[in-house]
Protein backbone atom coordinates (compact mmCIF):
# COMPACT_ATOMS: atom_id res chain seq x y z
CA UNK A 1 0.00 0.00 0.00
CA UNK A 2 2.69 2.21 0.82
CA UNK A 3 5.06 1.70 -2.02
CA UNK A 4 1.74 2.05 -4.50
CA UNK A 5 1.13 5.66 -2.79
CA UNK A 6 4.85 6.90 -3.21
CA UNK A 7 4.53 5.92 -6.86
CA UNK A 8 1.43 7.77 -7.42
CA UNK A 9 3.26 10.58 -5.59
CA UNK A 10 5.88 10.38 -8.02
CA UNK A 11 3.88 10.50 -11.39
CA UNK A 12 1.64 12.68 -10.18
CA UNK A 13 2.53 16.99 -11.45
CA UNK A 14 3.69 18.64 -8.42
CA UNK A 15 0.85 21.09 -7.29
CA UNK A 16 1.25 24.59 -7.59
CA UNK A 17 1.10 26.24 -3.88
CA UNK A 18 0.36 29.85 -3.00
CA UNK A 19 0.45 31.43 0.32
CA UNK A 20 -2.78 34.18 -0.10
CA UNK A 21 -4.35 36.00 2.80
CA UNK A 22 -8.19 34.86 3.57
CA UNK A 23 -10.72 37.29 3.05
CA UNK A 24 -11.45 38.92 6.19
CA UNK A 25 -15.12 38.01 5.72
CA UNK A 26 -14.28 34.52 4.90
CA UNK A 27 -16.21 31.68 7.37
CA UNK A 28 -14.42 28.53 8.35
CA UNK A 29 -16.29 25.41 8.60
CA UNK A 30 -16.21 24.17 12.41
CA UNK A 31 -15.70 20.41 12.74
CA UNK A 32 -16.78 18.82 15.92
CA UNK A 33 -14.83 17.47 18.09
CA UNK A 34 -13.67 13.36 17.53
CA UNK A 35 -14.14 12.85 21.79
CA UNK A 36 -13.75 14.48 24.56
CA UNK A 37 -10.18 13.55 25.54
CA UNK A 38 -8.88 14.98 22.56
CA UNK A 39 -9.44 18.77 23.49
CA UNK A 40 -8.55 17.42 27.24
CA UNK A 41 -4.48 16.21 25.54
CA UNK A 42 -3.89 19.05 23.45
CA UNK A 43 -4.60 21.35 26.72
CA UNK A 44 -2.43 19.52 28.85
CA UNK A 45 0.60 19.95 26.33
CA UNK A 46 -0.24 23.57 26.49
CA UNK A 47 -0.09 23.94 30.02
CA UNK A 48 3.21 22.66 30.78
CA UNK A 49 4.66 24.72 28.23
CA UNK A 50 3.33 28.06 30.18
CA UNK A 51 3.97 27.03 33.76
CA UNK A 52 7.21 26.52 32.66
CA UNK A 53 6.97 29.67 30.83
CA UNK A 54 8.35 28.07 27.54
CA UNK A 55 5.87 30.13 25.24
CA UNK A 56 6.99 33.33 24.01
CA UNK A 57 4.57 36.07 22.92
CA UNK A 58 5.85 35.65 18.53
CA UNK A 59 5.14 31.83 19.26
CA UNK A 60 1.80 30.21 17.81
CA UNK A 61 0.70 26.98 19.77
CA UNK A 62 -2.27 25.51 19.70
CA UNK A 63 -4.62 23.28 18.38
CA UNK A 64 -8.01 23.09 15.88
CA UNK A 65 -6.90 26.31 14.06
CA UNK A 66 -6.97 26.27 10.16
CA UNK A 67 -3.75 26.05 8.73
CA UNK A 68 -4.10 27.59 5.25
CA UNK A 69 -2.66 27.02 1.83
CA UNK A 70 -3.97 27.09 -2.18
CA UNK A 71 -2.60 24.24 -3.64
CA UNK A 72 -3.72 24.27 -7.47
CA UNK A 73 -6.24 27.54 -7.29
CA UNK A 74 -7.91 25.28 -4.21
CA UNK A 75 -8.39 26.95 -0.70
CA UNK A 76 -7.12 23.42 1.44
CA UNK A 77 -7.66 24.18 5.15
CA UNK A 78 -6.87 21.80 8.00
CA UNK A 79 -6.94 22.05 11.72
CA UNK A 80 -4.08 19.94 13.42
CA UNK A 81 -5.57 18.48 16.98
CA UNK A 82 -1.77 20.33 18.12
CA UNK A 83 0.71 22.61 16.50
CA UNK A 84 3.71 24.78 17.24
CA UNK A 85 5.19 27.47 15.15
CA UNK A 86 8.45 29.12 16.48
CA UNK A 87 7.62 32.42 14.76
CA UNK A 88 4.65 34.53 13.50
CA UNK A 89 3.82 38.31 12.58
CA UNK A 90 1.81 40.03 14.87
CA UNK A 91 -1.49 40.72 13.53
CA UNK A 92 -2.41 44.07 11.91
CA UNK A 93 -3.99 46.80 14.51
CA UNK A 94 -7.79 46.70 14.14
CA UNK A 95 -9.95 49.31 12.83
CA UNK A 96 -10.21 51.16 16.28
CA UNK A 97 -6.60 50.97 15.79
CA UNK A 98 -5.51 48.83 18.65
CA UNK A 99 -2.98 46.08 17.87
CA UNK A 100 -4.73 42.73 18.08
CA UNK A 101 -2.87 39.64 20.09
CA UNK A 102 -0.88 37.14 18.08
CA UNK A 103 -3.00 34.42 19.14
CA UNK A 104 -6.43 36.37 17.89
CA UNK A 105 -6.60 34.60 14.98
CA UNK A 106 -9.26 32.55 12.91
CA UNK A 107 -6.90 31.21 11.19
CA UNK A 108 -2.89 30.55 9.43
CA UNK A 109 -1.41 30.57 6.44
CA UNK A 110 2.21 29.89 6.97
CA UNK A 111 5.04 32.00 4.78
CA UNK A 112 2.68 34.92 4.47
CA UNK A 113 1.91 35.21 8.07
CA UNK A 114 5.24 33.24 9.47
CA UNK A 115 6.97 30.70 8.85
CA UNK A 116 5.62 26.75 8.61
CA UNK A 117 4.97 24.68 11.58
CA UNK A 118 7.58 23.01 13.11
CA UNK A 119 5.52 19.83 14.79
CA UNK A 120 1.78 18.94 13.99
CA UNK A 121 -0.06 16.67 16.08
CA UNK A 122 -3.27 14.22 15.29
CA UNK A 123 -5.08 12.30 17.49
CA UNK A 124 -6.64 9.48 16.18
CA UNK A 125 -10.14 9.57 15.46
CA UNK A 126 -12.94 7.21 14.31
CA UNK A 127 -12.42 8.39 10.67
CA UNK A 128 -10.00 5.67 10.43
CA UNK A 129 -7.20 6.39 8.06
CA UNK A 130 -7.70 9.91 7.15
CA UNK A 131 -4.34 10.77 9.31
CA UNK A 132 -2.53 9.11 7.13
CA UNK A 133 -3.56 9.58 3.45
CA UNK A 134 -1.68 10.88 0.70
CA UNK A 135 -5.27 11.95 -1.44
CA UNK A 136 -3.93 14.84 -3.68
CA UNK A 137 -7.19 15.91 -5.02
CA UNK A 138 -9.57 18.68 -3.38
CA UNK A 139 -9.78 18.73 -0.36
CA UNK A 140 -6.56 17.25 0.06
CA UNK A 141 -5.65 14.98 2.96
CA UNK A 142 -3.88 15.70 6.02
CA UNK A 143 -0.77 13.09 5.53
CA UNK A 144 -0.38 14.71 2.21
CA UNK A 145 -1.10 18.65 3.27
CA UNK A 146 1.53 18.04 6.22
CA UNK A 147 4.12 16.45 3.84
CA UNK A 148 3.81 17.44 0.69
CA UNK A 149 2.19 21.30 0.98
CA UNK A 150 3.24 22.68 4.41
CA UNK A 151 6.36 20.30 4.50
CA UNK A 152 6.35 20.13 8.30
CA UNK A 153 9.71 18.85 9.90
CA UNK A 154 7.71 16.70 12.68
CA UNK A 155 4.16 14.82 12.58
CA UNK A 156 2.82 13.23 15.69
CA UNK A 157 0.00 10.54 15.54
CA UNK A 158 -0.99 9.67 18.75
CA UNK A 159 -4.25 7.46 20.30
CA UNK A 160 -4.91 8.35 23.59
CA UNK A 161 -7.38 5.30 23.77
CA UNK A 162 -4.06 2.91 23.34
CA UNK A 163 -1.33 4.92 24.01
CA UNK A 164 0.64 4.34 20.79
CA UNK A 165 2.42 7.23 20.00
CA UNK A 166 4.14 7.63 15.90
CA UNK A 167 6.56 10.11 15.48
CA UNK A 168 7.60 10.73 11.72
CA UNK A 169 10.42 13.22 10.41
CA UNK A 170 10.27 14.38 7.23
CA UNK A 171 13.30 12.68 5.62
CA UNK A 172 14.03 13.70 1.82
CA UNK A 173 10.77 15.34 0.92
CA UNK A 174 8.74 12.50 2.90
CA UNK A 175 8.16 11.57 6.23
CA UNK A 176 10.00 8.30 7.64
CA UNK A 177 9.07 6.57 11.07
CA UNK A 178 10.83 7.52 13.78
CA UNK A 179 11.77 4.71 16.75
CA UNK A 180 11.72 6.08 20.22
CA UNK A 181 15.40 6.06 22.50
CA UNK A 182 15.24 3.49 25.45
CA UNK A 183 12.97 5.32 27.46
CA UNK A 184 10.44 5.38 24.72
CA UNK A 185 10.89 9.28 24.05
CA UNK A 186 11.84 11.47 21.35
CA UNK A 187 13.61 14.08 21.50
CA UNK A 188 11.40 17.02 19.51
CA UNK A 189 14.93 19.03 18.50
CA UNK A 190 13.09 22.32 17.23
CA UNK A 191 11.34 22.54 20.96
CA UNK A 192 14.57 21.28 22.62
CA UNK A 193 12.26 18.50 24.37
CA UNK A 194 11.50 14.72 24.67
CA UNK A 195 7.87 13.82 23.68
CA UNK A 196 6.85 10.65 25.00
CA UNK A 197 3.49 8.92 26.69
CA UNK A 198 2.52 8.99 30.28
CA UNK A 199 -0.67 7.52 31.50
CA UNK A 200 -2.85 8.61 34.68
CA UNK A 201 -5.45 10.57 35.69
CA UNK A 202 -5.94 13.95 35.05
CA UNK A 203 -9.18 16.56 34.72
CA UNK A 204 -11.92 13.19 35.67
CA UNK A 205 -10.07 11.60 32.30
CA UNK A 206 -7.81 8.53 33.16
CA UNK A 207 -5.84 7.13 30.08
CA UNK A 208 -2.76 7.81 27.57
CA UNK A 209 -1.46 11.27 27.86
CA UNK A 210 1.42 13.05 25.94
CA UNK A 211 3.60 14.64 28.37
CA UNK A 212 7.05 16.76 27.96
CA UNK A 213 10.70 16.08 29.73
CA UNK A 214 13.37 18.19 29.82
CA UNK A 215 17.04 17.93 28.11
CA UNK A 216 17.85 15.84 31.29
CA UNK A 217 15.14 13.77 31.34
CA UNK A 218 12.73 15.38 34.12
CA UNK A 219 9.12 15.19 33.70
CA UNK A 220 7.51 18.89 33.14
CA UNK A 221 4.55 18.87 35.94
CA UNK A 222 1.09 20.14 35.30
CA UNK A 223 -0.45 22.76 37.75
CA UNK A 224 -2.25 20.30 39.86
CA UNK A 225 1.17 17.94 40.12
CA UNK A 226 3.39 21.25 41.44
CA UNK A 227 0.21 21.79 43.66
CA UNK A 228 0.58 18.19 45.27
CA UNK A 229 4.25 18.80 45.01
CA UNK A 230 4.18 22.10 46.96
CA UNK A 231 1.70 20.37 49.44
CA UNK A 232 4.31 17.53 50.17
CA UNK A 233 7.11 19.63 50.76
CA UNK A 234 5.12 21.79 53.13
CA UNK A 235 4.12 18.52 55.06
CA UNK A 236 7.49 17.67 55.11
CA UNK A 237 8.85 20.61 56.55
CA UNK A 238 6.13 21.02 59.12
CA UNK A 239 7.28 17.30 59.93
CA UNK A 240 10.78 18.00 60.21
CA UNK A 241 9.93 21.23 62.64
CA UNK A 242 8.03 18.67 64.93
CA UNK A 243 10.30 16.35 65.39
CA UNK A 244 12.91 18.82 65.65
CA UNK A 245 11.17 20.17 68.60
CA UNK A 246 10.50 16.66 70.42
CA UNK A 247 14.08 16.35 70.04
CA UNK A 248 14.54 20.12 71.70
CA UNK A 249 11.82 18.68 74.42
CA UNK A 250 13.53 15.18 75.32
CA UNK A 251 16.68 16.98 75.66
CA UNK A 252 15.37 19.80 78.03
CA UNK A 253 13.65 17.17 80.22
CA UNK A 254 16.60 15.02 80.25
CA UNK A 255 19.13 18.34 81.36
CA UNK A 256 16.39 19.04 84.22
CA UNK A 257 16.81 15.19 85.57
CA UNK A 258 20.87 16.25 85.76
CA UNK A 259 19.98 19.43 87.65
CA UNK A 260 20.70 21.71 85.14
CA UNK A 261 18.07 24.11 83.88
CA UNK A 262 18.20 24.40 80.22
CA UNK A 263 17.17 28.01 80.03
CA UNK A 264 19.92 29.20 81.59
CA UNK A 265 22.56 27.53 78.93
CA UNK A 266 23.55 30.35 76.51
Amino acid sequence: MVIAQEKLIRLTPKPTITWDKLPDNFKLEEEPVQNTGQPLIAGALRETLELMGYIKPEMLIGGNLGICATVNNELEIKAPDWFYVNSIQELASGCDGVSNRINDRKSYTPNLEGETPAIVMEFLSHKEGEEYSVKRIHPVEKWFFYEQILKVPTYVIFSGETGLLEVYRLQEQRYELELPNFEGKHWIAEMELFLGTWRGEKEGRFGYWLRWWDEGGNLLLWGVERLEEERQRVEQESLRAEQESLRADKLAAYLRSQGINPDEIE
